[in-house]
C-alpha cells in the first residue's frame, strides 16, 4: 500500500465505490499523490480495459475531492 498520510481518507473514499468497480470486476489501487496534490491511480481488472473508464475516473473524483479536499485532481491509467 502506498503511504502517505491522506490515504486513509483516500481509501476510505475509494472503498465506498469499490462495490460498484467490483460489480463488473474491476477494482483501483494508489499509485501516487504528487506533491501538487494529484491522486494517480491504476485501473485494476476489468477496469483496465473498460469503455467506461473515463467516466468512472470522473466518479471517483468527484468522490475522493469531496472526502480529501486536498486532492487537487484524480488521474487514472
Amino acid at each position: 500500500m502506498f503511504d502517505h498520510p491522506l490515504m486513509p481518507r483516500i481509501e476510505a473514499a475509494l472503498d465506498s465505490l469499490r462495490p460498484y468497480l467490483a460489480t463488473d470486476g474491476g477494482n483501483v489501487r494508489v499509485a501516487n499523490i504528487t506533491p501538487e496534490g494529484v491522486l494517480q491511480l491504476e485501473w485494476e481488472g476489468a477496469c483496465g480495459a473498460c469503455p467506461m473508464s473515463p467516466m468512472t475516473r470522473a466518479g471517483l473524483e468527484d468522490t475522493v475531492k469531496k472526502a480529501v479536499p486536498e486532492i487537487t485532481a484524480v488521474e487514472a491509467r
